[in-house]
């Protein structure tokens, strides 16, 4: 299955059809649905385009796009960055209400980052899913020491080029996948940037959940520009795995 990562943090000027506005973000979900998307990932904006936390805004854009595509589970980001310390970050996701009242279905914890477990407790708490973004061997490692993995909706082996270890994307979600070890609950794998493609096709081949859309990459695998999130589905599910030779690698820089 394939979800779709709609806008992450790329701006307007990296690509001009990245959705912001909770319209903006139903549109795109929709469109990702019918090219085949199983749900989104999004991470809401405020007025000025940037990313944020403010119960106001997630709510509004979860609602926006359940109204537009109803059923469809939505994943928002608690990502760092977003705010400025791990105790704003919690503040902000313990006001968040429970998806029946509009609050996310769930967001992602990335386990390396500060207060990871507080972030999870408190998606729990508000009746929220929690996909746990494991990025590194280490923080796999640190992730399968503590109870979570048994209360997590599902794992998210994510490969970023500079930041998860290795030169080749497949071979880092290997390590990565061997500290995890069996895993309870689904696991999907992604990569970004330059590996996404090669993660995705290697991913597909062994079976598991994948991600695509503008947040990972504006290219499609044969280098061109995208259009949208929906342009990215669609090419994710049009070619069959294939053997590692055929696994695209853009030369444009996602």
């Amino acid at each position: 299955m394939i979800k779709a990562c709609l806008n992450g943090d790329r701006t307007r000027g990296q690509h001009r059809t990245v959705p912001q506005t909770p319209d903006e973000l139903a549109r795109a979900a929709a469109d990702a649905v019918a090219a085949g998307a199983f749900m989104v990932h999004v991470h809401p904006r405020d007025e000025s385009g940037r990313e944020t936390l403010e119960t106001r805004h997630v709510v509004d854009a979860v609602v926006a796009i359940r109204a537009a595509t109803p059923g469809l589970r939505v994943s928002v980001s608690t990502r760092d960055g977003i705010v400025d310390s791990a105790r704003r970050k919690l503040a902000h996701v313990s006001e968040w209400p429970s998806p029946d009242l509009g609050g996310p279905d769930c967001a992602s914890v990335n386990w390396h980052e500060e207060g990871a477990v507080d972030i999870a407790a408190a998606l729990r708490d508000n009746g929220s899913g929690v996909e746990a973004g494991i990025w590194t061997p280490q923080a796999a490692s640190r992730f399968v020491a503590t109870s979570w993995p048994w209360q997590v909706e599902r794992v998210l082996v994510e490969l970023i080029p500079g930041v998860t270890p290795g030169s080749d994307g497949p071979w880092a979600a290997e390590r990565i996948l061997a500290a995890l070890g069996m895993s309870p609950v689904p696991v999907l794998v992604h990569g970004e940037g330059q590996w996404a493609w090669r993660v995705l096709r290697w991913a597909q081949a062994a079976g598991y959940d994948v991600r695509i859309g503008l947040e990972d990459t504006r290219y499609l695998p044969d280098g061109r520009e995208a259009r949208d999130s929906a342009e990215l589905v669609a090419a994710a599910l049009r070619s069959e795995p294939g053997t590692p030779s055929q696994w695209p690698v853009p030369d444009a820089p996602g």
